[in-house]
């Protein structure tokens, strides 16, 4: 096993194990973690009958390319690819690629994109998708900025994930104390402070081989009532004009995006699209496991494909209706019951449910991605009778949550 396709890897996640390591195992490749969670990994991969099993987990600390390098050097690994599709571990994993000489992402666009602040800061540089932003770690700072900063607007983590810690504030009042609340659970933390962008919710799912770049299409979003920023549905098809689609492409490609999977947010407003996030990775939150069945697109495959030198392929993208709805918990207490995880089919379709928590758990509310109880992924031909099962699917769904 000297040349293993090496993943790099934090937490355990259903994408990684049940998606990419099934696709390495399926196009002749070796699989290999590279984590800094090895126990977790390995008590997940004791269980049989699994899908696939990696032929190794290693341990190190992977938000240090060092460390990975020096690891896989240790165990006499030369990779024939490197991959992450960890939102934290892009410019790592492209820094250890590119001192193998594999494909990788430009680790500069990488960090970029993953450090919110960064990411303003390069589109502006660029002059695209204007956004008044500050960056602020003290009370001291925040009083310099509060006086000019514009309503209503929104703080984040600097390097925040799954709108965990995000919230929309309306006044310079409540903007203090948003911020005093956040630094006292995490002191010192750097908070992006940026305008509001009113309007509808996007993603943009690409694909590129560093030269060919393709579009896969995108959902529209729906999310719960501010001031969180929770995503409670999701739906596929960019029903925009092209000219839309268009000019957020232009945006992403002139940021740096061409090489591999990146998953874009932006929002619809008078004067145009204007980027919320990207994501250059997967979509995340299970939604590949959608794609790649009812797009027919073999979307696993193709993403490690690309990172093993292979050209972008031309798709004929299935048109399908996609349809995603997620289960949240609305208060904190001890989860008592959860439903099974099923999968319904029909003639041109199906609807399956993933449950995300046990029963057991204790819940903590935290307004985030974080309080998903459950998933429900649907596909068929017919938009109205997709929408029907899926209401019908989630009524008949029954939780439990005590205090």
């Amino acid at each position: 096993m000297p040349y293993p396709v090496v993943f790099v890897a934090h937490v355990v996640t259903e994408v990684l194990n049940e998606g990419f390591l099934s696709a390495a195992r399926e196009l002749g490749l070796d699989p290999v973690i590279v984590t800094d969670l090895p126990s977790d990994h390995r008590r997940h991969f004791a269980q049989e009958g699994l899908p696939t099993y990696p032929e190794a987990i290693l341990g190190c600390d992977v938000f240090s390319p060092i460390a990975i390098l020096e690891t896989l050097q240790e165990a006499g690994i030369t990779p024939r690819a490197v991959f992450s599709h960890s939102d934290h571990l892009q410019a790592a994993t492209a820094l250890v690629a590119d001192y193998f000489g594999l494909p990788a992402k430009d680790w500069r666009v990488c960090f970029a994109a993953k450090n919110k602040a960064s990411m303003r800061q390069r589109l502006e540089g660029l002059s695209l998708s204007s956004c008044w932003h500050r960056l602020v770690t003290s009370p001291e700072e925040l009083a310099e900025i509060l006086p000019h900063c514009p309503l209503p607007c929104v703080v984040k983590p600097r390097e925040g994930v799954a709108s965990l810690d995000v919230s929309r504030v309306d006044s310079r009042d409540a903007l203090a104390v948003c911020c005093e609340g956040l630094w006292q659970r995490h002191p010192g933390l750097a908070l992006l402070i940026e305008e509001y962008l009113e309007g509808e919710l996007y993603t943009l799912e690409t694909l590129g081989d560093g030269e060919r770049f393709e579009v896969l299409g995108g959902f529209r979003v729906e999310l719960s009532a501010p001031p969180h920023f929770i995503e409670l549905a999701a739906h596929w098809g960019l029903d925009l004009d092209q000219s839309v689609i268009d000019d957020v492409v232009d945006q992403i490609r002139r940021f740096g995006i061409g090489f591999g999977s990146c998953h874009s947010e932006f929002v619809l407003t008078p004067t145009g699209p204007r980027l919320i996030e990207i994501n250059y990775r997967t979509i995340g939150d299970g939604r590949e496991f959608l794609l790649d069945e009812a797009l027919g697109i073999e979307l696993f495959r193709t993403i490690l494909r690309l990172h093993l030198g292979e050209a972008l392929p031309g798709f004929d993208i299935a048109r399908k209706g996609l349809h995603i709805e997620y289960v949240r918990a609305t208060r904190s207490g001890q989860l008592v019951q959860v439903p099974d995880a099923f999968r319904r089919c029909w003639e041109d379709g199906f609807v399956d449910f993933h449950p995300l928590r046990r029963a057991g758990e204790r819940l903590t509310l935290s307004h985030s991605n974080k309080d998903y109880l459950g998933v429900l992924r649907a596909a068929g031909d017919c938009t109205t009778r997709l929408r029907e099962r899926v209401s019908t699917t989630l009524d008949s769904l029954t939780w439990e949550v005590r205090p």
